[in-house]
C-alpha cells in the first residue's frame, strides 16, 4: 500500500510537472500570447528613393535593404515600381536591391516597403567577425598625432570594450589640438567614425560601420551611423558620437561597411527618404502569419494547426475536462448528489447553444413530462429496452413539438432544444423514475435539482472565453487537471454536506 502511495505521489508530481513546463515554455520561450485580446506592434517602413534619369541611357540603381536575420521578423517585403526589373543579391553579409531599366526618362520614384515585428523572432545567429586588422598607413603630424591620443587610450582601457570606448571619448573631445588636427575641420559623424577608425587599426583592433533605422513615428529619418567590433565572442557596438554601448532595441541594421546606401547608373540626384509607422496586430493571427513568413513553426504543432472546422469542435472538447473537474469537487469535496458523473457534463454541453435559462426551463419540461410517461408504463409492466424506446420515442417528439411551437411563437431560441442530447434526457429520465421508486420523490428532486445546479455551473465554467482560448492555446494545462484529479482520487475525508448532516455529534 505505501509503494502504492508513493507510485501516486511520483505520478501526480510527473503530471504537474510536465504540465507546467510545457505551458511556462510556450508563454515565456516561444512567446505565445496568454490572452487572446493581446496585441503586437507592426512596423511598416518606406523607403523612398527618387532621381533624376538620363534620357537614352539604361538606369541602374542599387540600395542596400536589411538583411532580415533573427533580430527582427519579416512579414512582408514589397518592391514597388514601373516597369522597373527588380533583383536582391547578398554581398558580404548584406542585401542589396537592384532596380533596372533599358530606358528611363525624368524624374523618377521608386519605393521599398517592409513589414516588421519582434516577437516570434528568434535568437539571431552567431556571426563571426575578424580579430585582427592591419593599420593604416598614416606619415607626418597625422601619425604623430594619433599616437600621442593613443598614449593615454591604452592607458585607460583593460580590454577591446574599453579601448573602443576611450577611443570614442577621445575623438569626441574636440578641443583637443590632436584630434582638431586629425578631424581637419569636419566634426561630421562620418569623419569621427573615421578617426577613431585610424586610431582603432594602430592598435590592430577590427571596425566595422554599421547603418541603422530607428523605429519611430517620426515624419522622416536618415540612417544612423553606429560602429562595431568583434571581441572573439560577441559583437560590441558603439555610438561614435556618444560612446553608448550595446545597440539599442528599437534600431534596425540596415546595412554595413563603407560604401553609401545608394548608388546609381543612368541617373543623378538619388535620395533616400524614410518614413516610418506602427500599427497593432492581434497576437495570435501574428503568430500565424509569422509561420508562414519563417521557419518557425511553433503553431504547426499546436492545435491551431489544425484545420478550421477542426478547431471548433476541439475548442469545445478541451473544455469537457474542465466540466468533469467542476462535478468532482461537488461531488467529492462539496457532496452534492448528481446523476452520475458525466450526464451535467453533457447538459452543460447542451445549454451552450441554448444559453442557461432556456436550457434550465427546457430540460425541466422534457424531464418532467418524461418521468410522467415513465410511470405510465410502469403500469403496463413493460421490459427495460422497450420501455427506454417508448421513452426516447416521446423525448423525439416532445423535442420536435416545443421546437415547432417555439418557432410560431417567435421565440427561435426554443429551435436550440433540438441539440439537446436525446439519450442523455431518456436515460436521465429512467434513472430519476428507478430514484423516485427506491428512494422516495424527495430524494429524486435533490438529485435532479443537483444535476441542474452542477450542469448549470459547469456550463457558466465552460462558457468563460479566456479560460477556453486559454485551454485551447496551452493544452498541457489538462495534465496539471490529471494530476489533480488523481490527487481527489485518494480523498477520504468528509465532505461539506456531512458537516451539516452530523452536526449532532459535534455538539455531544
Amino acid at each position: 500500500m505505501r509503494s502504492l502511495t508513493l507510485h501516486l505521489k511520483v505520478l501526480i508530481t510527473l503530471l504537474v510537472t510536465l504540465g507546467v513546463l510545457i505551458t511556462a515554455y510556450q508563454i515565456f520561450i516561444l512567446g505565445i500570447p496568454v490572452t487572446e485580446d493581446e496585441t503586437d506592434d507592426l512596423w511598416n517602413i518606406d523607403a523612398k528613393v527618387e532621381f533624376q534619369a538620363n534620357p537614352r541611357e539604361p538606369v541602374k540603381v542599387q540600395m542596400f535593404v536589411p538583411p532580415l536575420n533573427q533580430d527582427y521578423v519579416s512579414l512582408n517585403e514589397s518592391f514597388i515600381s514601373n516597369n522597373y526589373g527588380v533583383s536582391v543579391n547578398r554581398i558580404d553579409g548584406n542585401r542589396k536591391l537592384t532596380w533596372s531599366a533599358r530606358r528611363a526618362n525624368g524624374k523618377q520614384t521608386l519605393y521599398y516597403r517592409l513589414v516588421l515585428t519582434k516577437r516570434y523572432s528568434g535568437e539571431p545567429a552567431k556571426a563571426k567577425g575578424p580579430i585582427f586588422r592591419d593599420s593604416i598607413e598614416v606619415e607626418g603630424a597625422e601619425k604623430i598625432a594619433a599616437e600621442a591620443l593613443l598614449a593615454p587610450i591604452r592607458q585607460h582601457s583593460a580590454d577591446v570594450e574599453t579601448f573602443i570606448s576611450e577611443a570614442i571619448k577621445r575623438v569626441n573631445n574636440v578641443n583637443d589640438d590632436n584630434v582638431k588636427l586629425l578631424l581637419g575641420g569636419d566634426a561630421s559623424s562620418a569623419n569621427k567614425a573615421k578617426v577613431i577608425d585610424l586610431l582603432l587599426s594602430i592598435a590592430h583592433v577590427p571596425m566595422e560601420r554599421v547603418h541603422t533605422i530607428r523605429l519611430a513615428t517620426e515624419i522622416q529619418q536618415s540612417p544612423e551611423l553606429w560602429l562595431r567590433s568583434f571581441n572573439g565572442e560577441n559583437w560590441l557596438y558603439f555610438n561614435p558620437e556618444t560612446g553608448q554601448q550595446g545597440l539599442p532595441a528599437d534600431r534596425v541594421v540596415w546595412w554595413t561597411g563603407d560604401e553609401p546606401l545608394i548608388s546609381i547608373d543612368g541617373g543623378k540626384k538619388a535620395q533616400v527618404s524614410f518614413t516610418l509607422n506602427n500599427s497593432e496586430m492581434n497576437a495570435i493571427r501574428l503568430a500565424k502569419l509569422t509561420d508562414e513568413n519563417t521557419d518557425v513553426d511553433f503553431l504547426e504543432y499546436s492545435l491551431y494547426g489544425l484545420p478550421l472546422q477542426t478547431q471548433q469542435t476541439f475548442m469545445i472538447m478541451v473544455m469537457i475536462p474542465i466540466g468533469v473537474l467542476v462535478i468532482l469537487v461537488l461531488r467529492n469535496l462539496v457532496g452534492l448528489q448528481t446523476l452520475g458523473t458525466f450526464t451535467p457534463v453533457l447538459i452543460a454541453l447542451a445549454f451552450r447553444e441554448m444559453q442557461l435559462g432556456y436550457g434550465i426551463v427546457f430540460f425541466t419540461i422534457i424531464t418532467a413530462l418524461g418521468l410522467m410517461l415513465r410511470s405510465y408504463l410502469e403500469h403496463l409492466k413493460l421490459q427495460m429496452l422497450p420501455r427506454l424506446s417508448v421513452v426516447l420515442t416521446f423525448v423525439v417528439v416532445l423535442i420536435a413539438t416545443i421546437s415547432l411551437f417555439s418557432h410560431k411563437l417567435g421565440l427561435e431560441r426554443g429551435l436550440s432544444v433540438a441539440l439537446f442530447p436525446m439519450v442523455i434526457l431518456t436515460m436521465t429520465i429512467e434513472r430519476l423514475s428507478i430514484t423516485w421508486e427506491e428512494r422516495g420523490g424527495s430524494h429524486a428532486m435533490k438529485v435532479a435539482v443537483g444535476t441542474l445546479f452542477a450542469a448549470s455551473l459547469a456550463h457558466l465554467l465552460m462558457s468563460v472565453p479566456e479560460l477556453s482560448y486559454f485551454v485551447f492555446t496551452f493544452p498541457a494545462v489538462l495534465l496539471i487537471l490529471v494530476g489533480f484529479m488523481l490527487a481527489m482520487g485518494r480523498y477520504r475525508g468528509y465532505r461539506l454536506t456531512e458537516l451539516f448532516r452530523f452536526k449532532a455529534f459535534l455538539k455531544d
